[in-house]
């Protein structure tokens, strides 16, 4: 936990970049979060990645 508390910084950084990963896989194959989405976002995203 010592690890953890020095840090905190470069451990956000990390998190920050899994989560705009996951929110890109997630659009590119059309995952829980796209689906959420409006049908007009839906159709451009869907456009634009492929």
């Amino acid at each position: 936990m010592k690890w953890i508390s020095k840090n905190k910084k470069p451990l956000i950084v990390v998190i920050i970049i899994m989560v705009v990963i996951a929110g890109i896989l997630d659009i590119k194959y059309e995952g829980l979060f796209f689906q959420i989405l409006p049908e007009s976002i839906q159709t451009y995203l869907a456009d634009f990645f492929k």
